[in-house]
């Protein structure tokens, strides 16, 4: 499958990886285990889950996981983003990961979200990125 053909969205599956990712996850301080899976522009799933540490501040959230995965497997631009919460119901990403995902999907990316499937273009209204800073940097 080109990059250029989109493929279609298997929420169901995403969801069932996003939970899986959640399971090895490691939040010993919180207890609030996250999984995140995602589908790439060209058909592969890439997934995450939250790794807590006892100084909060590095905290790795589930979607830095997914991030990683997606560069470590090819790269690529996520098409579609399904969070969960230890019972496996959507979450919706904090303002860092919501960033994250506006960095590697970009305002067509669609999430899952408590309130249905939203485009990040609804999720990180006036987001920031590259143009702002090509506007200072030139």
């Amino acid at each position: 499958m080109s990059r250029a053909e989109r493929p279609s969205v298997d929420w169901a599956a995403l969801t069932r990886l996003a939970v899986e990712a959640m399971h090895t996850a490691y939040a010993p301080y919180s207890g609030f285990p996250v999984g995140v899976a995602g589908l790439v522009d060209d058909g592969r799933l890439v997934s995450g889950c939250n790794v807590e540490n006892a100084a909060y501040g590095v905290t790795l959230c589930a979607e830095c996981g997914m991030v990683s995965d997606l560069h470590r497997t090819g790269g690529g631009a996520l098409v579609a983003v399904a969070c969960v919460n230890a019972e496996g119901e959507s979450l919706m990403p904090c303002g860092r990961c919501r960033q994250l995902l506006w960095e590697h999907g970009g305002p067509q990316c669609l999430l899952q979200t408590p309130q249905g499937v939203l485009p990040m273009s609804q999720v990180l209204p006036q987001p920031f990125g590259r143009e702002d800073l090509q506007q200072v940097t030139g």
